[in-house]
């Protein structure tokens, strides 16, 4: 299991002491405050490169699909056309991990689409079929990769593939940082990963196909993002990075390997209010959403295996069993504890 301790550092790179890293800003902030849920952290003022907060920030973790903001930047560097149509094939198709993709073999799109779809909804065979068709294929597009991440200074950053899928991409919520900041450097990048939802026409079929972002607090007016990316395999948990305004501050958000289907977002919304207030989020705010859909799951009966709940937003993660205690309208409490395989 990895350690829960937080760090501290004074630099973008260096970790001194085993505290929470704290710099203060217009609002008195106290990291006792902000209870994360998170394994590694790292909440950066991305103006002048200031560490806000930091947690096990220089810990090397899989990084799942967070890879693809470095698919998105070799793509765009190669300064290939982006009208080019390319094509589905067996090589992009998941074997490891066999995740669901409904662009089916022959799945024909212009790279653009391509590059928009493996941001906002992380489509995997998307990805991959970009870095195929690469010059010298997907092999000189994983180097490419690993080149940029040395220029930019990521220097425990290591890839294997353009999705994420491989537990071999790794990196720290540190290097992380570094990548959203030259991300948000790109503006289809920008534009990309914080769309919506879209519509895509399959060139060889005619086939239309609707997708949503991954991330939901693209959708939420209470959120000003920039960059946006989620990933998830269970090597790597729940993760989340974003550039953010918040307190009219450019602020890059690292979250990675939380645990429940939820907790990243509650944890970017803890965040977000600590930054705005310098208080803790009240734990009903936090879980409004997270609560309601919850007690329905409990009263119901019905549980999903990959979710993890744990009695409040402070609570240490209770892996392998769904234990809640769930507010909800008025005093209504629903108190469930199952077993997760």
């Amino acid at each position: 299991m990895k350690p829960r301790f937080r760090l501290v550092f004074s630099g973008f790179f260096a970790i001194f002491a085993t505290l929470p890293a704290v710099a203060q800003g217009p609002v008195a902030l106290d990291a006792s405050k902000l209870n994360l849920a998170s394994a590694n952290v790292l909440v950066l003022d991305a103006a002048d490169n200031r560490p806000i907060y930091a947690k096990a920030a220089n810990e090397v973790t899989p990084i799942a699909s967070l890879t693809k903001l470095m698919t998105a930047i070799v793509t765009l560097d190669a300064g290939l056309s982006l009208d080019e149509a390319i094509a589905i094939d067996m090589d992009d198709f998941d074997y490891l991990k066999g995740s669901h993709s409904r662009l089916r073999m022959g799945a024909e799109l212009p790279r653009r689409e391509m590059l928009r779809l493996a941001l906002m909804a992380s489509e995997n065979r998307a990805a991959s079929s970009l870095a195929r068709y690469y010059p010298g294929g997907t092999q000189a597009f994983v180097a490419a990769m690993n080149a940029k991440a040395r220029s930019l200074g990521m220097t425990r950053t290591r890839y294997s593939d353009p999705t994420g899928l491989s537990a071999e991409n790794v990196s720290t919520a540190s290097d992380l940082a570094v990548l959203v900041n030259a991300a948000a450097q790109y503006p289809l990048i920008r534009e990309f990963s914080t769309t919506q939802s879209h519509y895509v026409e399959v060139q060889s079929t005619g086939q239309l196909l609707g997708f949503n972002n991954t991330n939901g607090l693209v959708k939420s007016s209470d959120w000003d993002i920039q960059v946006s990316k989620t990933g998830f395999i269970r090597e790597a948990g729940k993760c989340l990075v974003m550039m953010a305004t918040i307190s009219s501050r450019p602020v890059v958000i690292v979250l990675l390997d939380s645990l429940g289907r939820y907790t990243r977002v509650a944890d970017a919304m803890r965040v977000k209010y600590w930054l705005e207030t310098g208080e803790s989020l009240p734990v009903r705010t936090a879980n409004a959403a997270t609560a309601v859909r919850s007690a329905k799951l409990v009263k119901s009966g019905k549980y999903a295996k990959s979710v993890k709940y744990t009695k409040s937003a402070t609570a240490a993660p209770n892996r392998g069993r769904v234990t809640g205690t769930f507010p909800v309208a008025g005093q209504v409490k629903y108190t469930s504890v199952r077993q997760v395989r």
